[in-house]
Parts: C-alpha cells; structure tokens; sequence
C-alpha cells in the first residue's frame, strides 16, 4: 500500500484530535488502513502536534515509549517511539486527575530529564546525554489510548503520540551526577499496596541510552531536544490501569517519590486519600 497523502493525514489527525477532546476512542487505523507505514504514522502525529500549536498548546519536551521488554511485550513490538509533551498536559504532584477528561488510562512510572543544554544530531552518546542533564525528577506518565480498546499495534500508538495524555514530576529536582541510573528501581503503589516494580537497566539498558535513541531518532526529523525540554525516557514496567479513586505513588529510593490520584467528576475530595 503506497503512503497516505497529505489529505489523509490530515483527516486521520483531526480523527485523533476530536477522539481525545470527546473521550471517546476510535477504530485502530491498522485495521483501516493495514499497510500504514511509520512516515504515515508520525506524520499523523505531526498533524494532531500541528493542531495543538494551533489552538497555543506549547512543546515542552519529548516521551519514549515503548522502551522496556514488559512494554514491548503488551504492545506486540520490538522497537521504542516517540511522542510530544505538551504543558496542558502536566499535573502538579499529589493532583487529582479528572477521570471524565480520559478514555481507559494507565499509569507508568519514569525518571524525569530536565535539559540544560540543547541536544541534537545522530551521534550523540551517554556521556553526552548526562552533561546535558540540569535536573531529574521522579515522574509518573499517564497512557491513554485514542484507539478503542488499546487494540493498537506500533503504528497506532505512534500516530497516537505514543498513547501519552497526562505527566507529572515530582516536587524535589535531584542532580544527576553519581546517580548509577542502570541500578535506580522504582516500587509502583496503587492505594497503598505494591502493584508493579522495576529496574532502570530494563529501559533500553539504561535512560540515558533511551535518550541517545531519541535524539538520533529526532534527527531524521530534522529536531532536537531544546535546553528546558522534559524527557520522559521510558518506564521499566508494564503500565497500571487507572480507576475512580485510585492514588498512585512511585517510589524511587534516594531520588524520591511521585504521586497522583484520579477521581470522576463531583467526586469527594478527602485528605485521607492522599498519599504522606
């Protein structure tokens, strides 16, 4: 099946867009259109950042998904992707996210990159990457797919901007010097009992090896990361579903913890539900 022309783009990205708006979720574009190709499908995306801008939603970094074997292994791939954070979509730390304004969410913990220096080009390397690095922070991503039923393949999420709707950071910044990320694990609660754990080395061997993907990715896009971007680089364990009432919290030893709680429209609000 040749690539879909510019039109077809276009009206696959209003699809998406007018999906998230709705919370309401649309066939998998796979199965309507099985031979979409990876160019069809970030140029979707493309399109829906396109209309963000548009509408004064501004850029302020990038995701990676897919990165760790759990991930690969729900989604049925083998090779990461990349999407667009937007600031509508962060929450501060301990917020409540409005379960009306999603579709099915889950819930990935990450280890957040704050840039102080740009960073761009097929070369870069690890060493690189950590200079490059003002501050970390613990994150949560949350997932939420504009495709009925998370029945997506590669090209689905990657359209989709890497299925990512919200994202949090921790309230504390840590420096990145001496932090041995490859070890850093991270414990997931969801109302106070464990549901999902993790070891750093399994996204991609490392976040800042995470990193050099996403900059050499972006350069055959002709982008680069800017000084300021966030970098959500991966979580290291499957994503947990999200519902009414829930509190999550991530736990990441020395570099802190992350919290955020979900509850339907005129739901109760009470300080026993929060997180110490």
């Amino acid at each position: 099946m040749p690539p879909l022309d510019e039109l077809a783009r276009a009206a696959l990205s209003e699809e998406l867009w007018k999906a998230e708006c709705a919370s309401t979720p649309v066939a998998p574009l796979t199965e309507r259109y099985p031979g979409l190709g990876q160019d069809d499908s970030y140029g979707i995306q493309a399109g829906v950042a396109s209309i963000r801008e548009d509408l004064g939603h501004r850029v302020v970094g990038k995701k990676v998904g897919l990165t760790s074997p759990a991930m690969q292994e729900m989604a049925g791939v083998r090779e990461p992707d990349f999407g667009q954070l937007f600031d509508v979509m962060e929450a501060a730390d301990g917020d409540d996210l409005e379960l009306d304004s999603l579709i099915a969410p889950k819930v990935e913990p990450e280890i957040a990159f704050v840039l102080g220096k740009r960073l761009e080009g097929p070369l870069v390397t690890p060493r690189q990457v950590l200079a490059a690095i003002d501050f970390v922070a613990p994150a949560l991503e949350i997932v939420d797919s504009r495709i009925a039923d998370w029945r997506i393949r590669w090209h689905d999420t990657v359209a989709d901007n890497g299925s990512s709707a919200r994202f949090v950071l921790g309230d504390r910044a840590f420096s990145p010097r001496g932090v041995d990320f490859e070890a850093l694990t991270v414990v997931v609660e969801r109302n106070g009992r464990a549901v999902a754990n993790g070891c750093m080395r399994d996204v991609l061997g490392s976040p800042l090896r995470s990193v050099c993907w996403l900059v050499h990715k972006l350069a055959t896009h002709g982008i680069a990361l800017e000084a300021g971007d966030v970098v959500l680089p991966g979580s290291p364990c499957r994503a947990v579903d999200a519902g009414d009432g829930d509190v999550f919290r991530a736990d990441f030893g020395a570099l802190g913890s992350v919290a955020l709680g979900f509850v339907r429209r005129g739901a109760q609000q009470t300080e026993e539900r929060r997180p110490q």
